[in-house]
């Protein structure tokens, strides 16, 4: 039996996100102002020419999946990737600490800034509207953030970890994910995330924050054939 979390952009967007869902019963994607995530419903010939059809001019769109990621012939890979998604192993103790703030959409702009230098994952000026964010300012600068991203039904993503250059050794990073972990699990809920299996220094750092590696994924960044 497949797991919620083999095709998280899918299951994502059948439940908790179905409010913010464009397309229809073979192929889903979130608006592209909001995630540049798009999925399938399976690998079906109805489903790709669903997920064919769902972009538009150069749009590109991002596709995670646990399997080989099937595409139709009017799609083009731009990007390919090799991902690891881990879990919480248990649930994280929620936590309270004076500099860690809730951000806005008053923030936004800065917080786009932020995630354009480290380059977390993708990220947009909406990117609030799939679920809350924390900062941690300096002399009024946002230096550190983190939040939730996709929601499934009992699992919610932690994204968007990201700290200034001139703040990392700090220990910010460390603190907001804790912070993030503990307040999903507050709620019912697994955290899980996503990371570059290149990436091995994060996927140690995440290993000792208590969490597991679920599935081995695969990425896709496509776009209409030209």
């Amino acid at each position: 039996m497949k797991h919620v979390l083999d095709r998280p952009i899918w299951s994502a967007l059948q439940t908790a996100h179905a409010d913010l869902a464009e397309g229809g019963r073979y192929a889903r994607r979130y608006p592209p102002s909001i995630a540049p995530f798009a999925a399938s419903a399976d690998d079906g010939p109805e489903s790709l020419g669903a997920l064919e059809n769902l972009p538009s001019g150069d749009e590109r769109m991002f596709l995670v999946e646990a399997g080989p990621i099937a595409l139709p012939s009017g799609l083009v890979v731009v990007m390919e990737a090799s991902v690891t998604q881990m879990v919480a192993e248990r649930p994280h103790e929620r936590i309270s600490d004076p500099r860690i703030q809730p951000l806005t959409e008053a923030d936004a702009a800065e917080m786009l800034d932020l995630a354009s230098l480290t380059k977390p994952g993708p990220f947009t000026l909406r990117a609030q509207s799939l679920g809350h964010f924390w900062g941690i300012r300096h002399e009024g600068r946002l230096v550190a953030m983190a939040g939730q991203r996709m929601r499934q039904t009992g699992f919610i993503e932690l994204s968007g970890l990201c700290t200034h250059p001139h703040f990392q050794g700090r220990g910010l990073g460390s603190l907001l994910f804790r912070f993030v972990a503990g307040e999903i699990a507050s709620g019912g809920d697994k955290a899980y995330l996503h990371a570059y299996a290149a990436n091995t220094s994060a996927i140690s750092l995440y290993k000792a924050q208590g969490f597991v590696v679920r599935s081995e994924m695969n990425m896709r960044v496509v776009k209409r054939r030209p």
